[in-house]
């Protein structure tokens, strides 16, 4: 089945179209800060599903997207 498409809003319409969400986009080797675990190195990438991060000797694989992980 085809996505749907997004739909058009007028700008003077009172129903405004909601934001689009971006998700960031993170690479292996960056550096990463996470609010629990402090900052770490990104170790490898799942698409755009899943992060693995080393934080300090402590490995940690964290499902995407989250709030609590930020690029440095």
């Amino acid at each position: 089945m085809p996505p749907t498409p997004r739909r058009r809003y007028h700008a003077s319409s009172p129903f405004q179209a909601e934001p689009e969400v971006v998700h960031p986009v993170y690479e292996v080797g960056e550096r990463v800060s996470h609010d629990g675990w402090g900052i770490g190195r990104v170790v490898s990438v799942e698409r755009a599903t899943a992060v693995t991060v080393d934080f300090a000797g402590s490995v940690r694989r964290i499902i995407l997207p989250t709030s609590r992980l930020e690029h440095l």
